[in-house]
Formats: C-alpha cells, sequence, structure tokens
C-alpha cells in the first residue's frame, strides 16, 4: 500500500532516492523496482534486516531492472549522514508525526536535496487522526507513538519557509479511517475482536484484487476521510533565504 504516488515525482533509471524512516520498506521496494538508487534509511536496526532481506530477495527474482541499487543505512533523521544536494528525491513518509523536533529532521531533508529534486512528505491527516485520538489514548500515548496532529496547512508552511516550493497535495488511503476508529474503539492491540478483524480482511481483499467498487468509492471518499495527506515540494534551482 502506498501513500506517494510515484508516477507524480518521477522515479526510474538512475534517479537517486533517500526514503527517511522507511519503516518495513514499502516505498524503498516500489522505487528499487522502477530502477532507482535507493537508500533505505531509518533508526531500528531489526526492521533494517528486513528490508534488507527482501531487497535481496528482489534481486535474485529479477524483480529490479539492471542498473538499479538498494541499501539499507541506520541512523538519525536529525543528522542525515549524506552531504547537501545529495539526492533527487526525498521521501519521508509518516514519520514526522512521530518526531519531537520536527522543524530540524524537515531541515535535514530539504539539506540533502539537491535544487531541482523533489520532496514527498506524508502524515496522518487532521480529522481522522483526531478522532483515534478521541478514542483512544493507547493509540498514541506510546513510546515512539504520535506526539502530534497536524494540519496540512501547519505542515506545508513548515516546510516551505525553508524555501521549498510547494506543488500539490493529495487525500489517500480513506477506507483505512474507519479500521483505526474500530480499533481504537475496541482496543488498539485487540486484532481478535469481531469487527476489527472483519474490517481487517476487506482491507486485504481490496489490496490484494483492488475491485472498481472498492477502489471507486475510496476515490471519492479520500477528499473526506483519507487517512493520511501526502504533500508535494520542488527545491528550486536558486534557493531564496529561509525566512
Amino acid at each position: 500500500m502506498l501513500t506517494v504516488d510515484f508516477d507524480r515525482v518521477g522515479i526510474g533509471p538512475g534517479v537517486r532516492v533517500i526514503d527517511v524512516g522507511c519503516g518495513a520498506g514499502r516505498h524503498s521496494f516500489e522505487a528499487y523496482r522502477r530502477g532507482a538508487e535507493v537508500i533505505a534509511f531509518d533508526q531500528d536496526a531489526p526492521e533494517l534486516d528486513n528490508v534488507e532481506t527482501m531487497f535481496g530477495a528482489m534481486a535474485a527474482a529479477g524483480e529490479a531492472p539492471p542498473g538499479a541499487s538498494a541499501k539499507t543505512v541506520q541512523g538519525d533523521a536529525l543528522a542525515l549522514p549524506y552531504g547537501d544536494d545529495t539526492f533527487d528525491v526525498v521521501i519521508a513518509s509518516e514519520i514526522l508525526e512521530h518526531v519531537p523536533a520536527d522543524e530540524a529532521a524537515i531541515a535535514e531533508l530539504v539539506r540533502v536535496l539537491r535544487p531541482g529534486g523533489q520532496l514527498v512528505v506524508t502524515v496522518p491527516r487532521w480529522l481522522p487522526e483526531r478522532i483515534c485520538w478521541a478514542l483512544s489514548d493507547e493509540y498514541h500515548a506510546n513510546e515512539g507513538g504520535h506526539v502530534r496532529i497536524y494540519k496540512a496547512s501547519e505542515l506545508r508552511e513548515k516546510v516551505a519557509k525553508l524555501g521549498m516550493r510547494f506543488v500539490r497535495d493529495t487525500h489517500v488511503h480513506a477506507l483505512h479511517s474507519p479500521y483505526w476508529w474500530i480499533k481504537c474503539a475496541v482496543g488498539v492491540r485487540n486484532d481478535k475482536h469481531p469487527l476489527a478483524r472483519a474490517y481487517h480482511k476487506l482491507l486485504v481483499w481490496d489490496m490484494m484484487q483492488a475491485p472498481k467498487l472498492t477502489r471507486t468509492a475510496e476515490r471519492l471518499l479520500d477528499p473526506l476521510i483519507g487517512k493520511s495527506v501526502a504533500l508535494y515540494f520542488v527545491k528550486p534551482a536558486v534557493q531564496r533565504a529561509a525566512l
């Protein structure tokens, strides 16, 4: 399940991509499949071990074209171990809501992006997230949990003030919002609850089969209750001074 629209950012052969806070690697895998030079970056070593294993399996199965490369790197998003202007595309999907020093993290994302390159940041959307917080403290009040709820306009301003040009935003994963509302209502870790199990089966079926009915329903619902908002930016070739 991708939150970033790869067709919008033109990821393909020879494009240098860093997926900051890659987690289980879903966006890194897609970039690799498209022939990019991928860095899957995260602070979680066990998670990165799984991502590295998957990269190997993809290479062995011929799922990545010749010239594509992929590696994992462990580190801190507040101090990316790369020089200025290194990457063509920077992805930060569903991580900034976890980072107390979010503006420092955003500055690092911008710093390592080359002029003319594209930054995509995704976070949980304000309304669905607010409902989750209202239903359950367990959902967010835990180590490594969500420390804030963004309004899209707030996040857009935090990125734009560093000289980035805002391009567009999109709302995605509307069918996932009710699932998390259910989970928050019955217990975030209560995967055996009949309603949670039934809805999870629906989501898995939708992802595997992509039927026209649910795909159409999600497109219609995304502007209303999309679980995540994705913001797309370009780093101007000539940077203006940050405010």
